[in-house]
């Protein structure tokens, strides 16, 4: 099949020579050194940088993104940032929703991201209004970026049977996930065989906010295992923050994440949230709120890192940059090794494309051309460095275009003084 697109000069992501990559009909035709010497198609030279096949965010909630001037920040808890969030959403309109969830969009995909999977709340604060909005956002951006929509339960499910039942709408409607929070509910356990009743009634995966405190004298994680593996489900949940195993010794931890990966559920960390909302009881050495998720990996489990929220008070900052969080993780976790940083690296492209079920994920003949361009030379430099994303193409298509930045004056190398000097 004759190509329709050569990315010339390429790096993958193990750092060796550049290579082309050459593309047709939106999927990745060959890659290698040299491709179709005399074709006269369109090309773009990517200079020697890194080429991934894009970042891809488990756990956001673009409904809530940038809402922080409509809320009161006091003591900058996660029950304060629960309270405000709840009494701002009453007032969103689908319009409101969709205008910020679109620069939420439009920001990920300048930095890189192909794919994301979005939180929407549905309860009867939210109706449906914020569901809508999210649906006609991934309508309208289909051809620039993935975006999957967990009907989710913020505020609990068993005080409050209404939301069950528009949960239930929502998977009806189109959502591609359901999600709860069982800390926010009375009754936890039911919470969580609540939700999923939903995922088997509807064939869907499971994604839970859980264990969501430093206190390591109780946890959730049994009331999702335990429906996991009685309902087969291995293999289609995932859960977000669980800093509750940062504050377990090590063999628990170990132990923990054993029970995880043996169910087959997988975990997201969210470092900038997990380290705003934690630890401010303490007076001095405050905890990092976060488990070093990578170290897990020896357990078997499956992790992943992800941005969770923009400007709003979970989170009162943010540009949505995935290469900016994994560096953050990186830092926090103190993963700065080379070995380490590509784990980062992973953490926030193949194993997050595991989590989501995407097969196809990867740069290699017959995958999708999605394909994005990072100042870096090889991945754990990226994650080191914030590389800056300078070029995506989704499905072959052009998505963005940053030029690289410019330095005016010398070229760079060492200044040889004039004779006599």
């Amino acid at each position: 099949m004759a190509p329709d697109l050569i990315i010339r000069n390429a790096r993958l992501p193990d750092g060796q020579d550049p290579v082309d990559i050459a593309v047709a009909e939106g999927r990745i035709a060959g890659i290698g050194p040299g491709l179709a010497p005399g074709f006269a198609g369109p090309c773009h030279d990517a200079a020697g940088h890194l080429a991934t096949a894009g970042l891809i965010e488990t756990h956001i909630h673009l409904d809530k993104a940038g809402i922080l001037h409509r809320c009161t920040l006091c003591d900058g808890t996660l029950g304060e940032a629960v309270r405000e969030t709840a009494q701002a959403k009453a007032a969103f309109t689908e319009e409101d929703v969709y205008r910020r969830a679109e620069s939420v969009v439009r920001r990920a995909i300048s930095h890189g991201t192909t794919r994301l999977r979005s939180f929407v709340e549905i309860d009867p604060r939210a109706g449906f209004r914020s569901f809508d909005a999210l649906l006609a956002l991934r309508r309208a951006y289909a051809e620039l970026i993935d975006i999957e929509l967990c009907a989710f339960a913020q505020e609990g499910l068993t005080n409050e049977p209404e939301t069950h039942v528009m949960l239930d709408r929502a998977l009806a409607r189109g959502a591609d996930l359901v999600g709860g929070c069982p800390y926010t509910d009375p009754d936890p356990a039911r919470h969580v065989a609540q939700i999923f009743d939903l995922a088997a009634k509807y064939d869907v995966a499971v994604d839970f906010h859980i264990d969501f405190d430093l206190d390591p004298a109780r946890s959730d994680l049994p009331h999702v295992i335990r429906e996991t593996e009685a309902r087969g489900w291995g293999g289609r949940v995932s859960l977000g923050h669980v800093t509750k195993l940062s504050a377990l010794p090590p063999q628990a931890r170990a132990r923990s994440a054993r029970a995880l990966a043996d169910a087959g559920i997988a975990l997201t960390v969210l470092p900038a949230t997990d380290l705003f909302l934690l630890g401010r009881e303490a007076e001095c050495l405050t905890p990092r709120g976060m488990v070093a998720a990578h170290r897990l990996e020896c357990e078997g489990l499956l992790v992943t890192l992800s941005t969770n929220n923009v400007m709003n008070p979970f989170t009162p900052f943010g540009d949505v940059s995935l290469m900016r969080m994994a560096n953050l993780y990186a830092n926090i976790a103190q993963a700065g090794t080379p070995e380490a940083l590509r784990r980062v690296f992973a953490m926030v492209t193949d194993n997050a494309a595991r989590l989501l079920g995407d097969g196809a994920y990867g740069l290699r003949p017959g995958a999708p051309a999605d394909i994005v361009l990072f100042e870096a030379r090889e991945a754990g430099e990226a994650v080191a460095t914030v590389a800056p994303a300078l070029a995506g193409f989704k499905r072959g298509r052009a998505s963005f275009l940053r030029p690289q930045a410019q330095v005016f004056g010398p070229e760079p190398g060492l200044p040889i003084a004039a004779p006599g000097g």
